[in-house]
């Protein structure tokens, strides 16, 4: 068994990030890896219910996914998070959080520009913000701080979602971990 490790996906909506982790999980487990996803839509769901969209309740989102994340990362899961993230201060308080208990993040930063993701739109979320019925879209009319130095930094647009998945793949490797 490899030791676990949290591999961080942030991004735009639509970017993404949850597609790659879902091909990812699917060959980290047929490979005998213990894997888990947080999804973002799914925290939201069960552990953040009651919470919005303000900076702060961001913040407390991501908070509670990085303690889940360090939690399962240090018993051995390797954990993917597709989550928007948008905000460095937060995703810097989730990496000191592993680093204070040794446990390996990585940062991968799905690089996908907004106009491809608005046209991607799998929610409908940048149609229902063009329309004015939803303001404070992530990258659109609310802020996106992209990673400045992220462990690996994935350009989708022309790349197929099994190469984005090899790509970091190959960085849990190149770590030891995978």
């Amino acid at each position: 068994m490899t030791s676990g490790a949290t591999v961080w996906l942030t991004g735009l909506p639509s970017a993404g990030k949850t597609t790659i982790a879902t091909e990812l999980a699917g060959e980290l487990r047929a490979q005998g890896h213990r894997v888990e996803v947080l999804d973002g839509d799914e925290i939201r769901e069960f552990i953040s219910a009651g919470l919005g969209f303000s900076r702060e309740d961001r913040h407390t989102n991501v908070q509670r996914i990085g303690f889940v994340a360090e939690l399962l990362a240090r018993n051995g899961v390797l954990v993917l998070v597709p989550v928007i993230a948008p905000y460095t201060d937060s995703r810097e308080a989730v990496r000191k959080r592993h680093a204070a208990s040794g446990t390996p993040y990585l940062e991968v930063h799905v690089a996908t520009p907004v106009e491809v993701c608005g046209e991607r739109d799998v929610k409908g979320l940048y149609a229902r913000q063009a329309a004015g019925e939803l303001t404070g879209l992530t990258g659109v009319d609310d802020p996106y701080e992209a990673p400045e130095t992220p462990d690996l930094r994935i350009e989708t647009e022309g790349r197929s979602v099994a190469e984005s998945a090899a790509t970091v793949r190959a960085l849990l490797g190149e770590r030891g971990l995978a």
